[in-house]
């Protein structure tokens, strides 16, 4: 049985894509996982662990302005964390992560609100909209466990998005083989 990690490597093999990552609350746990993958290195550009506010703009370009009036855990900070690492490192694909973990609430937020966002080559040829996916979590469990079912979701959320563009180029082939537009 393959692990999500597995299979993020694979897909992003078979579509010639890379991946970068940006983490908060994880503190590494995902690029982690995805390089424990046999043949990562083909996929992988790298990973920014911002886990310092002031880090995510200097960094990743979140805008500062966002980051004064909502703190560092916000859906609009994660998304622009995911788009702000993938620039930084020249990859097709971005993820990111930020959140609480815990022992103490931050920013307003208690323990176990966490953001992962994906953003990656979406355009009308994809039949993505245009931009990322963020999706908004409330997680129960220790902090251990927080992160843990982070990396496990900003893989899932990348996983979908990777399947969706793998599927529709499929479809594209195919219609392409068949004589079809």
């Amino acid at each position: 049985m393959s692990s999500p990690a597995a299979d993020v490597v694979r897909l992003l093999t078979v579509s010639g894509s890379t991946l970068a990552v940006a983490e908060s609350l994880t503190g590494g746990l995902v690029a982690a996982e995805i390089t424990s993958v046999p043949g990562a290195s083909r996929v992988f550009r790298g990973s920014v662990t911002a886990y310092a506010t002031e880090l995510k703009h200097e960094l990743l370009g979140v805008d500062a302005g966002l980051l004064e009036a909502r703190g560092a855990v916000d859906a609009q900070v994660a998304a622009q964390m995911a788009v702000g690492v993938r620039k930084a490192l020249g990859a097709d694909w971005g993820v990111a992560t930020t959140g609480v973990a815990g022992p103490d609430p931050q920013d307003g937020q208690p323990v176990g609100t966490v953001f992962v966002a994906v953003d990656g080559p979406f355009g009308t040829d994809s039949g993505s909209a245009a931009g990322g996916k963020v999706e908004a979590l409330r997680l129960n469990g220790d902090r251990a466990e927080i992160r843990r079912e982070s990396v496990r979701s900003v893989l899932a959320l990348l996983l979908t998005e990777l399947a969706g563009e793998q599927t529709g180029n499929e479809r594209a082939q195919d219609t392409e083989q068949n004589g079809g537009f």
